[in-house]
């Protein structure tokens, strides 16, 4: 994110050159995110009631200034209300979506509420089981729900760029891509093309159960999510700040296939 500048030329000396490579070397987590937060404006990003630096500053933007106002929420809020979400879906009571409810305030930016790791099975949709409008979460996919860079950096721009306040990782009965790992593991199966790097990445989970019964599925995938969760808590300055600071929650669901319902395991 920074501009570094071409340290060539004769005129510069090899010490400035040394202590301007510490100095970068040594930015603290701080710098890092006040950097970040400074690129994002200048791509246009301003309109979403974005906080620059490390502090979450969005309750302090004019209402009117924000998409959403009623997104800007603190993780606790945030979370009561996508399981407030989750019980009117299961129940039947989902609220009924008007795309021209929102149109306009969204052409402004977006500030979701929360950010999604969930698994792109087809059965399992975020917005529906969470009974939520458009500009309300901000979802990155992958099968088997499992961090990969491409979804890491997606998540630290939903923290440090959109200040959303919360991120679960939401897995699901009867996953395939965990089906698929625990057949590599167990029984050393070798899936084609890219397959076989997604059953690698949840392998882990596979070797830290070790039932065998027919309850194995089901635990691995817990395992699975929890190990995820652990890995957001404390894998990037970002996310690491953010958690330790308590701007954001990092919590773990399941979703039953049977009922609709999502379980909080992590």
């Amino acid at each position: 994110m920074c501009n570094r500048r071409d340290l060539t030329g004769a005129n510069i000396h090899l010490n400035k050159n040394r202590n301007k490579q510490q100095e970068q070397a040594d930015l603290d987590k701080r710098s890092f995110l006040k950097l970040a937060g400074a690129s994002a404006i200048s791509l246009g990003f301003a309109g979403t009631g974005i906080a620059s630096g490390m502090e979450n500053k969005a309750a302090e933007t004019p209402a009117q200034t924000i998409p959403k106002p009623e997104n800007v929420l603190t993780p606790d809020q945030a979370l009561e209300r996508l399981m407030a979400g989750n019980e009117r879906y299961v129940s039947g009571k989902s609220e009924p979506l008007d795309f021209h409810d929102v149109e306009t305030a969204l052409i402004k930016g977006q500030n979701p509420y929360a950010t999604i790791l969930s698994c792109s099975d087809s059965r399992v949709s975020p917005e529906h089981c969470f009974d939520e409008a458009l500009g309300d979460l901000f979802v990155a996919r992958v099968a088997g729900n499992y961090l990969t860079h491409d979804n890491l950096a997606t998540l630290e721009y939903s923290v440090a760029v959109l200040n959303t306040p919360l991120i679960m990782v939401l897995g699901h009965e009867s996953c395939g891509a965990v089906k698929a790992a625990i057949d590599a593991v167990d029984h050393h199966r070798d899936f084609p093309g890219h397959i076989q790097l997604l059953a690698s990445a949840i392998a882990p989970a596979v070797r830290a159960v070790s039932d065998t019964s027919s309850s194995r599925l089901i635990n691995v995938t817990k395992a699975n999510i929890i190990m995820t969760v652990e890995k957001l808590r404390t894998k990037t300055p970002v996310l690491d700040y953010y958690h330790d600071h308590k701007k954001i929650r990092i919590v773990g669901g399941l979703y039953h296939l049977s009922t609709g319902k999502v379980e909080l395991i992590a």
